[in-house]
């Protein structure tokens, strides 16, 4: 019988990338079977064995960076510059997440308390054994290898279906990582469509699944993991708010703006899509926005949009916000498959679906307003909680905007610039999802804490927690408590 297959196709012309399977539930429970053996021998190896093996890897992804730049240009048909600067940050992601998995998740001992004074207590992060990546298209190396780097590195074993419009980013990562670890298939990709993806979630055997998508995605896969318990970490859609205050340089706060809305198309899940300015500068603000945009071209400076039905959505959302708000720039028209020219509406009622919804495209909506408190507030009423960016000379105030603001990261006089710390854990609350990749606390997402105490030497004359446990030993026990913590506070 013959092997089903796929086509993956150049976004920009139509082409045909390459050709890879449809690998059915048969394969991907095989996959997984290979995976949890390779596990066990990936764990054996130790820290020190896997960080080495690691930057390894890294250095083989460094020697390829051109090579895997241009793959990615290829089936996403983003800039190759882009793709390059995608691999740059994945590389300092991986060399981060192999040199500090053992500080973050190695055996310490802990305080015990009063309570526990003739007790030994330890924590320790072991690893979960086979996890299951299902990534996105629209950054097919550097968010997909934000929970693989971070998994391998906390000793897993890594199960990876890349999506089916970027399949050839995903198969070379896996391939180029067994030129690195040779001995066992520590990591590996399947290729299909959603049913493939849907086997790795529903696969009892996958500890794990990180998913990056739509929200309404996440949903039925969430509903998948139920059947087993897996837990899942979900990184989903945004509609990131850019604040600029009163005192911010317009100049700076522009040239971010357009490109965190603009760059990769728009296709950036913590791209900019609502842009808040501050009543006293808003009239410079757009006119150092509007000159600015006039040379940023679709097709030179950012690719086509890479999801053919996408279109529909940006087509909507354009023509519903110049109906109800101004056409700074672009319209209906600037909708010219496989590209969309940069659009920029002001006025856009908050409830309008391109404000509150994902439109995923080069447009933005802007908005007037009184002050940085109702550009928080609106910022804040979005069902999406991803990302965001404030813009403001007086780093007090800016701080504490970009701590109320109901987002998983934000960015200050800069724009997604978080994504390139790799000790910042990156992910969102709301609709964005939940759970974190990157930094320590992606470490810790791809591991169980495991707490472990010793009894050091018995108590005298204080065995609680035995049946020949006599009155005065509980007496004398309540006695310290109420001494210790019955004084109220005031």
């Amino acid at each position: 019988m013959a092997t089903l297959t796929f086509d993956s196709l150049n976004p920009a012309t139509g082409e045909v990338v390459g050709t890879h399977p449809k690998q059915d539930a048969t394969a991907v429970r095989e996959a997984v079977g290979r995976a949890e053996e390779a596990a066990a021998w990936w764990t054996a190896l130790g820290p020190a064995g896997r960080r080495r093996r690691l930057l390894d890897y890294k250095a083989v992804l460094a020697g390829r960076l051109r090579e895997l730049a241009a793959l990615v240009h290829q089936e996403t048909g983003k800039p190759v510059g882009d793709a390059a600067l995608e691999l740059v940050l994945t590389i300092t992601h991986l060399d981060w997440a192999a040199r500090n998995a053992d500080k973050v998740l190695r055996r310490r001992r802990v305080r015990t308390g009063m309570i526990g004074v003739n007790l030994e207590a330890t924590l320790e992060y072991l690893p979960l054994g086979v996890v299951g990546v299902i990534g996105p298209w629209n950054y097919p190396v550097f968010t997909p290898m934000g929970s693989i780097a971070y998994a391998l590195a906390a000793g897993n074993a890594v199960v990876f279906k890349p999506s089916e419009l970027t399949p050839g980013v995903g198969v070379r990562l896996a391939e180029l990582f067994a030129e690195s670890v040779p001995e066992r298939p520590v990591f590996q990709a399947v290729t299909g469509l959603g049913e493939t993806g849907a086997a790795l979630a529903a696969d009892p055997r996958v500890r794990k699944i990180a998913f990056t998508g739509s929200t309404a995605t996440a949903k039925r896969v969430m509903a998948a993991c139920a059947q087993n318990l897996t837990p899942i970490v979900a990184e989903c859609g945004g509609k990131d708010a850019f604040i600029v205050d009163a005192d911010a340089d317009v100049r700076a706060a522009a040239d971010a703006c357009l490109w965190g809305a603009l760059s990769n198309a728009g296709q950036t899940c913590v791209g900019v899509e609502r842009v808040y300015v501050v009543d006293a500068v808003y009239e410079p603000f757009m006119r150092e926005l509007s000159e600015r945009v006039a040379s940023v071209k679709a097709g030179q400076d950012y690719g086509p949009i890479t999801m053919p039905g996408q279109l529909d959505i940006i087509r909507r959302h354009i023509d519903d916000a110049v109906k109800s708000g101004r056409a700074v720039t672009g319209g209906p028209g600037s909708v010219r498959a496989p590209y969309v020219d940069p659009v920029i509406v002001e006025d856009v009622p908050e409830d309008s679906p391109a404000v509150r919804e994902e439109t995923f495209g080069p447009t933005i909506t802007v908005r007037r307003t009184r002050d940085a408190r109702e550009a928080l507030e609106l910022a804040n009423a979005s069902a999406y909680g991803l990302a965001g960016t404030v813009f403001s000379r007086n780093t007090r105030r800016a701080r504490e905007l970009a701590r109320l603001m109901r987002s998983g990261m934000t960015a200050i006089n800069s724009v997604i610039s978080f994504a390139g710390v790799p000790s910042l854990p990156f992910g969102g609350v709301g609709d964005s999802g939940f759970g974190r990749i990157h930094g320590a606390d992606g470490l810790r997402e791809f591991a169980r804490p495991k707490a472990v105490a010793r009894q050091r030497f018995a108590l005298p004359g204080m065995n609680l927690t035995s049946f020949t446990r006599r009155p005065e030993e509980l007496e004398r026990l309540i006695r310290i408590v109420t001494f210790l913590h019955g004084r109220r506070k005031r």
